[in-house]
């Protein structure tokens, strides 16, 4: 008989390992939301009502009437699903009217939607990249990208976080075969910007295609809302491929490519995570179409969420919190243990507050952090009051930390 290693004596012994290094993740149950306010479903069974400050709902359209409206009155007429993949009978009228905007908004000549961020990315690297070839990415990069290079087999080399030069230097060394240079736009854990201009030159010198994961960056940076490439004032000749997510700012579900007519043409028939899945239901494009229109003409949403980014930082400042250089809705505070990232969540839970504890894989070790995240739908007293309840928490766990030395 073979002796092979259990997989659910190996699955215990991971968890008890997340327990030991206080790693284990918890999934949360929200039964209601109001604006930035959930209803939270608690260990003890009970439900409480907390301000949502970890959010990627960035411009406040999750809930907007019109989005709502245009995904119930599309699910009345087209029903819950598409029925089938885009290539087979899956792709309707509002899938292309979405893609349409898309393209326009961005000024590109074409785009293609997709199911989520995750498959985007697959579709990218593994559409375009094989053996032989080579990604040289940026080490922060999202693990969608990371995982998209793996699968497509080709050379991955990774550079220092932001680092232009570095970029450089790995595409230096992969001479031979087709090579990709992939980035965030805006980092989804640090809330910093890609260097994307200095890595458009990289790129052109070493004749490398630059793609850029804009998750973060679209509808809440650039010209319109255009995002991170039009902020840098690039264009499609110097990235000729971005990534535009639809559940980030835009509040929806999905994701789209756009860029270059013959890169985006050549996916659409090629990329197996497009191809061979079930295209989005048309209502969630109804209601991505809408939400892209109120973020390319709404551009009071912008100017308010970047008041209040400054306002946070500045209430920040004086409140002497160690927050990372950040001028996103991304505001990451700095905790180095995974303990002590934990109980400062807890206590902001307490305090009425969701603040997710961000810790290692997702960061890496020693860089515990809270992710807090900002939304044009806070108001300027719920900032304040949230700066200074995460002040109150860390004043309270000095404290109790002083105190534990002592006694």
């Amino acid at each position: 008989m073979v002796e092979r290693p259990d997989l659910r004596a190996r699955a215990r012994e991971a968890a008890q390992q997340r327990d030991a290094r206080a790693l284990r993740r918890v999934r949360r149950t929200v039964l209601r939301r109001d604006g930035m306010r959930c209803e939270v479903l608690g260990d003890d069974g009970d439900a409480r009502w907390l301000l949502n400050f970890c959010g990627n709902d960035y411009l406040g359209l999750s809930q907007h009437f019109s989005v709502t409206g245009a995904l119930q009155d599309a699910a009345a007429s087209a029903g819950t699903g598409s029925g089938g993949s885009h290539l087979v009978c899956g792709h309707h009228a509002l899938h292309d009217a979405l893609e349409r905007e898309v393209a326009d908004w961005l000024q590109v000549p074409a785009a293609l939607l997709l199911g989520s961020g995750f498959a985007a990315n697959l579709a990218v690297l593994q559409g375009l990249l094989g053996d032989g070839d080579a990604c040289v990415q940026d080490r922060l990069n999202h693990a969608s990208l990371i995982d998209a290079a793996r699968l497509a087999g080709c050379r991955l080399r990774r550079y220092p976080h932001a680092d232009a030069e570095g970029a450089l230097r790995q595409l230096r060394t992969l001479p031979d075969g087709a090579a990709m240079l992939a980035t965030d736009g805006i980092f989804s854990m640090d809330g910093d910007s890609a260097p994307l201009r200095e890595l458009a030159i990289v790129a052109r010198v070493q004749q490398a295609l630059l793609y850029v994961d804009d998750a973060h960056g679209i509808g809440v940076t650039g010209p319109e809302g255009r995002g991170s490439v039009a902020e840098a004032r690039l264009d499609a000749t110097t990235v000729p491929l971005q990534l535009a997510t639809l559940g980030k700012a835009l509040g929806g579900h999905g994701a789209v490519l756009a860029g270059d007519a013959d890169l985006v043409g050549h996916l659409r028939e090629t990329a197996r995570p497009y191809v061979y899945t079930t295209a989005l239901p048309p209502a969630q494009a109804a209601a991505a179409l809408a939400a892209v229109k109120l973020a390319r003409h709404e551009h009071w949403r912008r100017t308010r969420l970047h008041a209040l980014i400054r306002r946070f930082r500045d209430r920040a400042r004086a409140h002497g919190l160690d927050l990372m250089p950040s001028d996103t809705p991304i505001q990451p505070l700095r905790c180095g243990g995974n303990a002590e990232a934990l109980a400062l969540s807890r206590a902001l839970d307490a305090a009425g507050y969701w603040v997710a504890a961000i810790r290692p894989p997702t960061v890496p070790e020693g860089q515990a952090r809270l992710r807090i995240t900002l939304s044009a739908a806070h108001s300027h007293a719920e900032v304040d009051a949230v700066v200074d309840a995460v002040a109150a928490a860390r004043d309270l766990a000095t404290l109790r930390g002083a105190d534990a030395a002592s006694a």
